[in-house]
This record gives C-alpha cells, sequence and structure tokens, in this order.
C-alpha cells in the first residue's frame, strides 16, 4: 500500500504520497487545503508526474527506433511507487529507477527523483532526471498540479491567470489529444487571462512557448499562488469544464503531433541525455491570502 509522508513548518503543511510521489495536499496553518481533493466525480489526479511522456502518443502507442510498446497518456510514473530516499521536517524526496518493468514499456535505465520542499508559504517541487543506462535517454517531463477554482476564500471573485513577462503566447489546439493547429489569437490580452469555464471546453490550453517562467493564479482582490518556474518552456491549463479546480502544468515535453509520427524522439520538445548525464526541472508556489 501507498505511504503518505507529510513535511510542515509553522506556515504549510503538505501531505506526498509514495505512489508516483503525487502531492496530496497544500494547506496553510488555518487549514485551508489549496490542492484539488481529488474527487472521482470529477478527476482523481491531484498532482501527478508527467514521465516519460507529455501528453498523448497516437493509439497509446510509443515508439523507439521504429519498435512500438504501449504508453497511457502522461507516461507511467504517475503509476508506480517510488522509493522515500530522505526526510526532514521540512522536504522529502522520492526516487523511482528502472526496472524489468518500466524497461518493457520504455526501454531506457533511469533514475527519477522528486523533491517537495517547503520554506515559510512557499513550496518547491523538484524533479531530477539521471541517464544511468549507455544509450542516450530520451524524454518528456512535466509537472500536472490542480489547485481549487474558486480559491479559497474567493468565491464569486472573477479569477485570472496573469503572466509575469506579458505576453500574448500563441496556443495550440489539440486533436484528440494530439497536438493540431495553432489558434490564430492568443486568450492572453497584455499578459492577463480572465478565466471561465467554457475556455476549456475543447481540453486544454496549450502554449508551447513565450509563457515565460513565472505567472500569477488570482482572484481578483483576494488570494493568489505565485509560480516561477525552472527548466519548463512549456504551459498548459487545464480543467474538466465546469470542475471546481484549475491545472496549471509547466512540461519539458508535449504529446505528439496529429497525423505526425509515434517516435519519442520526434515528439515536440523532447530532451535527450547523454549517459552518465542528468538534468533538473521544477516549478515553487508561494501562497499570498
Amino acid at each position: 500500500m501507498p505511504e503518505t509522508i507529510r513535511i510542515e513548518n509553522p506556515e504549510l503543511v503538505v501531505e506526498i504520497s509514495t505512489l508516483g510521489a503525487e502531492m496530496q495536499t497544500l494547506k496553510t496553518a488555518d487549514g485551508r487545503d489549496w490542492l484539488w481533493n481529488g474527487d472521482a466525480a470529477w478527476w482523481t489526479g491531484r498532482s501527478p508526474i508527467l514521465f516519460p511522456i507529455v501528453g498523448k502518443a497516437p493509439d497509446d502507442r510509443l515508439a523507439v527506433n521504429g519498435t512500438t510498446y504501449p504508453m497511457a497518456q502522461h507516461g507511467i510514473a504517475r503509476r508506480r511507487e517510488f522509493a522515500i530516499v530522505e526526510q526532514t521536517a521540512t522536504s522529502c524526496r522520492h526516487e523511482l529507477v528502472s526496472s524489468d518493468e518500466t524497461r518493457a514499456v520504455y526501454p531506457f535505465d533511469f533514475r527519477l527523483t522528486l523533491e517537495h520542499r517547503i520554506d515559510g508559504r512557499r513550496l518547491s517541487v523538484t524533479a531530477t532526471v539521471e541517464n544511468t543506462g549507455e544509450a542516450p535517454l530520451p524524454f518528456g517531463i512535466g509537472f500536472h498540479p490542480a489547485f481549487l477554482w474558486p480559491l479559497p476564500g474567493a468565491d464569486g471573485k472573477q479569477h485570472a491567470v496573469i503572466l509575469d513577462n506579458g505576453a500574448e503566447p500563441g496556443v495550440v489546439q489539440l486533436e484528440d489529444g494530439l497536438i493540431g493547429r495553432t489558434l490564430p489569437t492568443s486568450p492572453f490580452k497584455a499578459g492577463r487571462l480572465e478565466l471561465a469555464h467554457s475556455l476549456f471546453d475543447n481540453d486544454a490550453l496549450i502554449f508551447p512557448e513565450g509563457a515565460g517562467t513565472g505567472l500569477t493564479y488570482a482572484a481578483d482582490g483576494g488570494p493568489l499562488l505565485a509560480f516561477t518556474f525552472e527548466n519548463l518552456p512549456n504551459i498548459a491549463l487545464w480543467q474538466k469544464p465546469g470542475a471546481p479546480f484549475l491545472c496549471i502544468e509547466p512540461w519539458h515535453g508535449m504529446a505528439a503531433h496529429a497525423g505526425g509520427t509515434a517516435e519519442l524522439v520526434e515528439r515536440p520538445y523532447t530532451v535527450a541525455l547523454a549517459a552518465g548525464d542528468k538534468m533538473r526541472f521544477g516549478f515553487t508556489v508561494e501562497i499570498n491570502g
């Protein structure tokens, strides 16, 4: 059975499951939980890690040098038990290492480490991918945390996502879960996207580039969550239409192109690590309110 790890300080309490190293709660000292609760009526996820792919593969099949393997949406890590390798009062580190089971669907050797750390009202989540094999390691990686919408104490207030860089990045449309055409206009205006449930009638909003390295998810005149991203050039926003949550998803990698190849190395923004190399990816979120 999965084990739940608890880290805390006077400002925050965070719980993380060993199943997928997935965060289960993000609570402030007043008892309010800012993270989605995983209600199966809407979506059972809370904050899964996406590895070794982000998004879908054509027909849920991934190709490596012409050989295909079954690969469900968002990869294998979120369904695997991680080992606890370090824990303190305010941090913990989980690890997933390749095995015969993982190599049957993803034929590479790797170590994926996920660290959760809190400091005041700031949570940092960091993933490190290491190539422990001899061949180059191709992969995509992403974070998929879901936060309450409306935010705690902000019922009836307009919510928005505001980009730190004030940009109006291009957005792509999904076609059966695969990357389709770029839409003619950005939903951002001078860096601000006013949220409405109708925005997600046709699935996620995906911004391949230009959204920058930081944003704020805020209720007008109310609480806000301030994010920064490390080595995560792609950003997606998603909600199951009408659900009381918003996923803010920084990625390095995206779904395969509609009508394109199933080859892993040809997916957008795929990383290729040389033997013995490692790479770090992460985000921080600070609660204000």
